[in-house]
Formats: structure tokens, sequence, C-alpha cells
């Protein structure tokens, strides 16, 4: 989803780019090799650009649907644009994409060899968002995350030549996390797209209906489930947390920074007594060093 606030430059390409600066983890920090830098920034591009096609947050004006060679009439047509936008990364494998964000893309996947089906996934999980709006398991939640979250975290290894089976798992566990976290943060703005990410049979369990979630504040009942929901992840986050210790160097305190980003997210909505529905709780700055010192030292 897109921040409140962002501004537009009228540039599609640094106006996706440009909300790298308000996720909840650092998504290319200073300390990394520049080379690395560049590559995270334009998977970050792509996956950015996708979910916004998916959400319906493009600029206005239709930049971006006439890049992927979509008519300005057709623009809030996100199925056709998930089509043209697949269209276009495909070339990034064998020609020359059109939208500027996937031409730098394909200095990335030339460079590391990146296979197209992590880059699949993510758009298939918001042809999905078209057409899945409930949940009704937990498991089934995590599938969508397979497809939604977990890529990405499967990218990162791959650009920075770090990939394990092993360390996949782990990074699934964390990328899954962070998805579940995201969702919790954003119950309300969901609710306002008509998707629900909190597992159905949950709901059920904590006797909670899809209208409350549309209260002004939560009840007891919202909070006992959100508060479930956050541990879901947090047991998550530490399942994965060996991969920080599996690497070394800049590689750790990046990997480092995802997981206490999580961490500092949770901590932020349970500050928040769980009650999310007033609008994403989101850590602060000190918050996030705190974890990230408590990662490297292998706290849970």
């Amino acid at each position: 989803m897109t921040e409140a606030g962002t501004a537009r430059t009228g540039d599609p390409e640094r106006d996706t780019l440009d909300k790298a600066g308000a996720e909840n983890f650092p998504v290319a920090p200073f300390f990394l090799p520049r080379a690395w830098r560049d590559d995270l920034m334009a998977v970050y591009g792509f996956a950015r650009l996708v979910d916004d096609i998916g959400d319906g947050d493009l600029a206005p004006g239709g930049a971006d649907a006439r890049l992927l060679g979509v008519c300005p009439q057709d623009a809030d047509d996100r199925l056709l644009l998930l089509d043209a936008f697949e269209a276009d990364l495909r070339k990034v494998f064998d020609a020359t994409p059109g939208h500027p964000l996937l031409r730098r893309l394909r200095h990335t996947v030339r460079r590391h060899r990146l296979t197209p089906e992590p880059f699949l996934a993510l758009i298939a999980a918001n042809r999905q968002d078209q057409l899945v709006k409930r949940y009704e398991t937990y498991d089934d939640l995590v599938a969508y995350c397979e497809l939604s979250a977990n890529p990405v975290g499967h990218l990162v290894l791959a650009v920075t030549g770090s990939t394990t089976p092993e360390r996949v798992r782990y990074s699934d566990a964390i990328c899954t996390a962070l998805q579940i976290v995201e969702h919790l943060q954003d119950v309300a703005e969901d609710l306002g797209h008509d998707r629900v990410y909190l597992p159905a049979e949950d709901l059920k369990r904590f006797h909670v209906q899809e209208a409350d979630l549309a209260a002004p504040t939560a009840g007891a009942s919202v909070r006992a489930l959100v508060a479930y929901e956050a541990e879901r992840a947090r047991n998550l986050l530490n399942e994965g947390t060996p991969l920080v210790g599996s690497v070394h160097g800049r590689l750790r305190l990046l990997l480092a920074g995802f997981v206490a980003g999580g961490r500092a997210a949770v901590h932020a909505i349970a500050a928040a007594e769980f009650d999310v529905l007033p609008g994403p709780p989101k850590p602060g700055k000190l918050r996030l060093l705190r974890e990230v010192g408590a990662t490297l030292r292998g706290e849970g």
C-alpha cells in the first residue's frame, strides 16, 4: 500500500523507488556494497510496482499503464495491467522491456542469472488478491505468503550469493512473518479494499465479526485475535532468526535488519495494546536499533 503523503515527482520509476523509505525495514541500507544496493533496489522496484498494480495504487495519469502498453481507458483494469506487466517481465529475460523499472531489473537478472519464477510468483499473488478476498485457515494464508512474500527472500539470497536450502527455509519463515505483521498493521486499510487477511477460522475462534474490524477502535475480542496472530508472527521470526547467524559481515547486518524490523513492528502492535484499527502501529527508530542489536546477539 502507498504511504500517505508520499510525494509524486511525475517520474513512475522514481515515485515507486521513493517508497522504500516507508517500509518497516531498510531495503538497501548505505552500509552495503554499491552493487548490492543497486540490485536490491531493482528487486524492490519490481515488488513495489506489482503491489501497486494489485492494490490500485499507481500514480494518477496512467503513466505506468502507457509504459506497459495498456490504453489509458483500461488503466483501472488491474488484471489486464498484471497481464501486461507479466508480458513486460518476460522481456527482461530475452528482450528489452518497456517499463524503466524492468529495464533496471534486467541488469540484476543477468548479473546473478536470476530465474523468472520468484518474479512470476509475486505477480500471481497480486492476481490472487483480485480474486480471493478471504482466507479460511491459517494454512491458506501461509500458502498465499509463499507467493506474496517468500520469493522476495529468495531473491535477496540470490543477489547476495548466499542461497542454500537451509537458508531458504529460514528466509521463508522470516518473510511469512513479515507479511503477517504487515497484514496486522493494515487490518482497517485492507478491509476498506474488501480484503481480510485474518483467517476466518480465527475470527470464529475469538468471536469476531467482520463488522468489528470496521470499528474506530478495537474491542477486547479483536485485540485478543490480533495478539494471537502477532504471537504467530513472533514465533516465525524466531524460527527464521538462525539465518542471521549463518552469514557474516554486512549481509549479517542486513538480514538482522529484516528480522529486527518485524520484531519492532510486533512490539509496536503490542505497545498499542493490539488496537490496530485506528491506523498501523509503527515502531520508532530507537526500537528498531535495539532489535537489531538483540538479533545480532542472538536474543529472541
